[in-house]
């Protein structure tokens, strides 16, 4: 049984950091993907009339329930080590919900990223509002700034 369980962790661990990796999606002005290096962008000026703080979600508010299942399974072989018999299978299911809740709720933190709201008067009179991931460059109100755009996808940069 010991064995099994190792295994069922091990696996687990091993699918959590393959998966991981696989998708880094960036709403960055800094972040460019490669179809988007060498392409002409069309530039606006503007001065910033606000900044507002705000979070990014990397995953759309949808995890895609590895936290869940890998905090599961973890849960599950954490509590059927606790007690003998029935008592075990017991623990073991409520610790494989307690790990269920608690690993959905570490990727949904995970998926979270700060941002920036800034709304821009453009020179000629429109307002434009552009939400990225904040990166430490700093807007306030009345900067002059520029307005990067192509292929539906704009930032904002001093």
């Amino acid at each position: 049984m010991k064995i099994t369980s190792r295994l069922i962790v091990a696996a687990v661990i091993a699918g959590s950091l393959a998966m991981s990796g696989c998708a880094y999606n960036s709403s960055s002005a800094d972040v460019y993907t490669a179809s988007q290096a060498q392409r002409e962008q069309t530039v606006r000026m503007g001065t910033v009339e606000s900044v507002r703080a705000v979070k990014i979600s990397s995953n759309n508010g949808q995890p895609s329930g590895l936290g869940a299942i890998g905090g599961g399974a973890l849960g599950a072989v954490a509590g059927s080590s606790i007690g003998g018999g029935k008592g075990s299978i017991v623990t073991g299911i409520i610790g494989g919900i307690a790990g269920a809740v608690a690993g959905n709720a570490v990727e949904n933190g995970v998926a979270m990223r700060d941002g920036l709201e800034i709304t821009v008067r453009l020179d000629n009179g429109d307002y434009r509002a552009i939400t990225q991931t904040a990166t430490g460059e700093v807007f306030n109100a009345g900067d002059r700034v520029r307005l990067l755009s192509s292929g539906g996808v704009t930032r904002v940069t001093h």
